[in-house]
């Protein structure tokens, strides 16, 4: 059972929770507005890699939310910050991605790019992918670097439907080296305490909306944390009441769930 006058913190998932496709969902302004008003601090958290903050910001201003690119937390910024508490300064690496993974790792010098003899090999998507990248992913692997990778997504929604994802790689790289990865984003708790973090949140008092029973709650009880199904996105209602991941609270929609915690004590 959910309590939500417990929560101090929120973190969103972003498609079918606060948009779908370029369409804001509703009762986002107004629950953004009432955490605002309670003090409570809010991030969003994605397994898209392949997106930088600033430009999450600038989309979500487009339709009228106000996000800063700080509470914007990838599986790629989460990478980061994880293998920075784990690897020093100097550390060598070699990138499958794109500019959402290059800026995170590369951006402030900790980490350094080398296609020869690297540390690890961390992969995201890469929608330019060659199979020139991949056998060097593969050798370096092979060779004994540590593979890493964001996220364990096998596809992703574009314009056109749904198209191999970071997953997909993964899938090939597994295959080719006999190596399963260290996985930061959803579903493994990593991405999410790295988040609560940030926000210098409880996990316990932490929510966690998400629209994915398999990635959003699957991750926030792994990681400890309360989480509510909005049913604006991919899960049922009957997904949720009958399989072995269960939520703590299910809604229809945002407007619900803020009703609900407006009359919350």
């Amino acid at each position: 059972m959910l309590h939500l006058a417990s929560i101090r913190a929120v973190l969103f998932d972003m498609d079918g929770v606060l948009y779908r496709g370029q369409q804001v969902l509703d009762g986002v302004r107004e629950l953004l507005a009432f955490l605002d008003e309670r003090g409570h601090r809010y991030a969003c958290i994605t397994n898209n890699a392949s997106m930088t903050p600033e430009q999450y910001e600038a989309r979500l201003a487009a339709m009228g939310i106000a996000m800063p690119a700080a509470r914007v937390v990838t599986s790629a910024i989460a990478t980061g910050r994880a293998l920075r508490a784990s690897y020093p300064r100097g550390t060598r690496v070699y990138i499958v991605g794109m500019r959402g993974l290059r800026e995170a790792l590369l951006a402030d010098g900790h980490f350094v790019e080398d296609a020869e003899a690297p540390e690890l090999v961390v992969q995201g998507a890469d929608f330019e992918l060659t199979y020139a990248t991949l056998r060097q992913a593969t050798l370096l692997i092979r060779r004994g670097a540590r593979y890493v990778a964001t996220n364990p997504d096998r596809t992703f929604p574009s314009e056109d439907g749904l198209i191999p994802g970071a997953g997909a790689i993964m899938a090939a790289l597994v295959a080719a080296t006999d190596v399963e990865p260290l996985v930061i984003g959803k579903p493994a708790p990593t991405m999410f305490h790295v988040a609560a973090e940030l926000l210098g949140a409880a996990p316990a008092r932490t929510l966690v909306i998400g629209d994915r029973l398999d990635t959003d709650i699957a991750g926030a009880r792994a990681a400890g944390m309360p989480s509510a199904l909005v049913l604006t996105g991919v899960s049922t209602r009957a997904e949720a009441e009958a399989g072995p991941v269960r939520p703590d609270a299910i809604y229809p929609d945002l407007p619900a769930l803020l009703r609900a915690w407006q009359g919350a004590r």
